[in-house]
């Protein structure tokens, strides 16, 4: 459950990211939310690993 909201909130962070490129706002905004998006991915896939 938690993995497909981490999902989710990566693709919100995307659209959020181009929607900053769009409006010409400093590129570090942008890669900052690439990198969330990034880490939420992560988070998400770590999330569906089987534990002990």
């Amino acid at each position: 459950m938690w993995s497909v909201l981490l999902m989710g909130l990566a693709g919100v962070l995307v659209g959020g990211a181009l929607s900053f490129r769009q409006q010409h706002k400093p590129l570090w905004t942008q890669i900052s939310f690439y990198v969330l998006a990034g880490m939420s991915l992560l988070a998400a896939y770590l999330l569906t690993l089987p534990g002990n």
